[in-house]
C-alpha cells in the first residue's frame, strides 16, 4: 500500500556515520529548530525528519554552507507499507514520473536495511526501466543530474519504503547515503588512499601536472602514491621508510625526518601541503600554520583532524580557530572513508571566519 505525502509535510531522510549521528542531528536542529527527528534503530546512521523548512530550502542553504557530519539527504515524497511478497508493488506513479526532467540524466539509488530478499540493483533496474519507458531521460549511474532515492527498511512489523526525487546537487552527495566507493587498486599501499581520493573528488582539489606537494607523515606512502598518479612532484616527510614500490620513483623525494625537524630546515615552496598524521588536532593545526609560509600564494592544504571521543565539537572549533590564523577553511567534512576524524580543505589566502552549521 502506498501513501501520497503532500509537499507541506516536508519529510526527508538524513544520513551520517552512526558514530557521528548525534552531531549530524545537531546540524539539522541548527538549520531548523522546530524539526522533528526520529532515529531508525534498524538503520544505523539514518534519521527520519519532519521539517518546518522545505527540503529544497534546506538543500539550498546547505549548498552554500555544507554541514560537516550530515553526509546525505533525500526527500520523502511517497511512502509504502509492504510485506516481503509485495515488493514488486514498489513503483513510480504518474505524478512522480511527470516530475522527472527528460532532458537531464538520472539515476536510481537504493539503500536496503534489514533482511530483505531483494538486492539494490534489482530495485534500481526495475525503476530505471519504468523511467526509460515513460519519460526517456538518460540513465547515468555516476554523477547524475537528478536522483530517485529509494530507502527500504525491514523490521518486525513489516517493510517501510520511501521514495523521493531531487536534483543530485541537493543531496549533499551524488552517492547513495554519501557512501563513496572506489575500486581497490592492485598497487594500493594503504587504506588511507581512499581518504585522499574522496577528498580530491568531494572538495574538487586542483592538482595541476608538475605541482609541488609536501606530504607530512607520509609513510608508508599511500597519499604520496595518489599524488604521483595526479602528476605531482612529492616531498615526503616521515622518519619511517616508504613502501619499497615508491623508493625508485624519481618524482618522490623522501626526507627521513619528523615534520618538526623538516620544518627547521625547510627550503622550497609548495602548491599543496598534506597532513594525515596521528596527533592531537590542535597540535596538528599549529604545525600546519607553521608550514603556511612555504605555500605558494593561493596554495592549498588538506589535513585530517583526529577527534577524541569526548569534547569533539570543542576540539573541532579550537582547531578551526588555530587554522584561521593562516588559512581559510574552504570545507570541513566527515568523509565516508574517514573514521574518527574530519578532513579539512584549506586555502592560503586572507583568512575569513569559518562558520559551520554544527
Amino acid at each position: 500500500m502506498s501513501r501520497f505525502l503532500p509537499p507541506a509535510t516536508h519529510l526527508w531522510l538524513g544520513s551520517a556515520d552512526p558514530n557521528f549521528l548525534d552531531l549530524a542531528r545537531r546540524e539539522i536542529a541548527a538549520a531548523d529548530p522546530e524539526a522533528v527527528l526520529q532515529p531508525l534503530p534498524e538503520a544505523p546512521g539514518l534519521v527520519w525528519v519532519c521539517s518546518q523548512r522545505s527540503f529544497a530550502d534546506l538543500a539550498q542553504a546547505w549548498q552554500a554552507n555544507p554541514p560537516i557530519f550530515l553526509r546525505h539527504i533525500c526527500p520523502i515524497q511517497r511512502e509504502f507499507r509492504l510485506d516481503e511478497g509485495s515488493l514488486a508493488q514498489l513503483c513510480l506513479d504518474e505524478e512522480l514520473l511527470a516530475a522527472i526532467d527528460p532532458a537531464l540524466s538520472f539515476s536510481v539509488q537504493t539503500r536496503l536495511f534489514g533482511k530483505l530478499n531483494v538486492k539494490p540493483f534489482q530495485v534500481n533496474a526495475a525503476l530505471a526501466a519504468q523511467v526509460a519507458a515513460a519519460v526517456g531521460a538518460p540513465l547515468q549511474v555516476r554523477d547524475p543530474q537528478q536522483v530517485i532515492s529509494v530507502v527500504i527498511l525491514a523490521n518486525p512489523t513489516g517493510i517501510r519504503a520511501w521514495l523521493g526525487l531531487s536534483r543530485a546537487a541537493q543531496n549533499l552527495s551524488t552517492w547513495a547515503g554519501g557512501i563513496h566507493r572506489f575500486r581497490r587498486d592492485p598497487c594500493q599501499i594503504s587504506r588511507s588512499e581512499f581518504k585522499l581520493l574522496e577528498a580530491i573528488q568531494v572538495f574538487r582539489i586542483p592538482l595541476h601536472p608538475g605541482g609541488q606537494a609536501l606530504d607530512l607523515g607520509a609513510a608508508p606512502g599511500g597519499w604520496s602514491r595518489i599524488l604521483r598518479l595526479h602528476g605531482q612532484q612529492v616531498t615526503a616527510v616521515d622518519p619511517a621508510e616508504l613502501d619499497k614500490r615508491l623508493r625508485s620513483d624519481a618524482g618522490i623525494c623522501h626526507h627521513r625526518l619528523s615534520a618538526q625537524a623538516y620544518l627547521a630546515r625547510c627550503a622550497g615552496r609548495f602548491h599543496l601541503i598534506l597532513n594525515d598524521m596521528r596527533m592531537d588536532g590542535r597540535a596538528s593545526a599549529h604545525l600546519m600554520v607553521a608550514f603556511a609560509p612555504y605555500l605558494e600564494p593561493q596554495g592549498a592544504a588538506v589535513m585530517t583532524l583526529k577527534l577524541p571521543r569526548r569534547s569533539r565539537l570543542r576540539v573541532l572549533q579550537q582547531t578551526l580557530d588555530i587554522l584561521g590564523k593562516a588559512f581559510s577553511v574552504v570545507r570541513a567534512r566527515h568523509l565516508f572513508h574517514n573514521r574518527s576524524e574530519v578532513t579539512l580543505y584549506l586555502q592560503k589566502e586572507i583568512p575569513a571566519p569559518y562558520s559551520s552549521t554544527t
